[in-house]
């Protein structure tokens, strides 16, 4: 067996031949935290998660590892941490905030079946540091030195320029991204296209001493230096969503090669499909704006994972509440086997072994579990679907039954005034927080999903 992944690269599908096999090493983008976490910052974890467990499978799990940072220095962060904690000194007030928020996102997380990385460096941990680790002002101090960056200001810039192939991880030209990008106009920059690795900070934002005075580091430095610093300056699979592409990868590709002198930075860039809510982006504005914590309330964490895995991580996923209960009815029925349990050997089966090995083939990964339930294959069913981290979905939370009586009531008006668009929807958003009804003789009956 030969595990194949895409590379977003390379556009192609290749043979993945780690650097070291007994040193398998691979970073993903983690969140930023100022909020509770929506399920599109879900689907990555869960995919480079199943990654995980396959490398550990395939290399054994003392031999690989994975990164997975938290950035807790970040615009968002202060405003929040000044809207919430106003009262007290700024530095107190974002520790505060992104303790809170992180300790939200590993409870969050763990409660989707996944493992916790090898590391989970937090951003401030690494602008400086006293212990000889690589640290972001020794990584831009290098971008200058090498001419590959410039100071300005109080700012230090990537030179774009000095960077020939700069946006092939993008897949487009310089000029082409220049017409599409939104760029900040400043009249210190050399190039429009130039990027912050450091900024300046006033008395009312978090800083940090450096030689071009107290600030704070851009956003695409951060992950360079936390890579490199526990990983090396080349390691083998840096994954991330398909947001990330332009410009924070290309952008964190662009310095990391550029201060190490070297052809690459990671050998494998994956990234995984945008995610929507019932058809349309999500959105605060739409009414549609889906956490984790949210969905947690009313779903257990086991099927909001198999249906996340449903579909192929590459492609774009639509995430309804239709979907969701057909995870909980499938998943339900692929535990309920003789013998189950949730506990015991975790291995994967060698059929499902294999689809993942064909780029993270989840689908056919599910469909290859069908086959063990139908052949009465139970003990590795059992044993694979532990592997996957997926356990028989428990009974949903409580819910407010005046507002689903309020809901109900209102599909019915909706229904009578054949306004059937508008009666569909309220059944959508009744199925979303668990609510299953059933129209009868006697009117509409509903019952929490089982």
């Amino acid at each position: 067996m030969e595990l194949k992944l895409y590379n977003t690269l390379t556009r192609t599908k290749e043979p993945f031949r780690p650097l070291d096999p007994g040193n398998v090493r691979m970073y993903v983008c983690g969140p930023t935290v100022y909020d509770f976490a929506h399920i599109g910052n879900a689907r990555p974890v869960i995919v480079f998660d199943v990654l995980y467990r396959l490398l550990r499978h395939l290399y054994g799990a003392d031999h690989v590892k994975y990164i997975r940072n938290i950035t807790d220095v970040d615009d968002k962060i202060n405003a929040r941490a000044a809207e919430e904690y106003s009262g007290l000194p700024l530095n107190d007030a974002i520790r505060r905030v992104t303790e809170k928020t992180e300790r939200q996102f590993h409870e969050d997380v763990a409660a989707l079946g996944c493992l916790a990385p090898t590391d989970q460096p937090r951003a401030t941990e690494y602008v400086r540091r006293t212990d000889g680790t690589l640290d972001m002002v020794t990584l831009i101090q290098k971008l200058i030195d090498h001419g590959n960056a410039y100071a300005k200001e109080g700012h230090v810039l990537f030179r774009v320029d000095s960077m020939p192939d700069y946006g092939k991880l993008a897949g487009r030209s310089l000029d082409e991204m220049i017409a599409g990008a939104r760029v900040e106009i400043a009249p210190f920059k050399e190039n429009p296209m130039d990027f912050v690795l450091w900024k300046p900070s006033s008395e009312n934002e978090p800083g940090w001493e450096s030689p071009w005075g107290r600030g704070r580091p851009g956003w695409h430095i951060e992950c360079s230096a936390m890579s490199a610093a526990l990983l090396g300056k080349e390691f083998d699979i840096h994954g991330g969503g398909i947001d990330l592409v332009f410009p924070h990868h290309e952008n964190e590709l662009a310095q990391t090669r550029c201060a190490f002198h070297s052809d690459r930075m990671a050998q494998v860039w994956m990234h995984n499909g945008f995610l929507q809510v019932e058809g349309a982006k999500m959105s605060k504005s739409l009414g549609n704006f889906l956490t984790i914590r949210q969905l947690l309330d009313v779903w257990p964490g086991e099927v909001l994972r198999f249906n996340m895995l449903r579909t192929h991580y590459r492609q774009p996923l639509d995430w309804t509440a239709t979907g969701l209960e057909e995870s909980r009815v499938t998943l339900r029925s692929l535990t309920d086997i003789p013998g189950y349990s949730d506990e015991g050997a975790a291995k994967f089966a060698p059929s499902v072994l294999d689809a993942l090995a064909d780029d993270l083939n989840t689908p056919q990964a599910i469909t290859e579990l069908h086959v063990l339930h139908k052949r009465g294959e139970h003990e590795a069913l059992a044993a694979t679907l532990r592997a996957f981290g997926l356990r028989r979905p428990q009974n949903v939370t409580q819910v407010d039954s005046g507002k689903v009586d309020t809901l109900i009531g209102a599909r019915n008006a909706a229904r009578k005034a054949k306004d059937f668009k508008k009666a569909d929807e309220i059944r959508d958003e009744l199925a979303s927080m668990g609510v299953v009804i059933k129209d009868g003789p006697q009117g509409t009956t509903w019952e929490l999903a089982r």
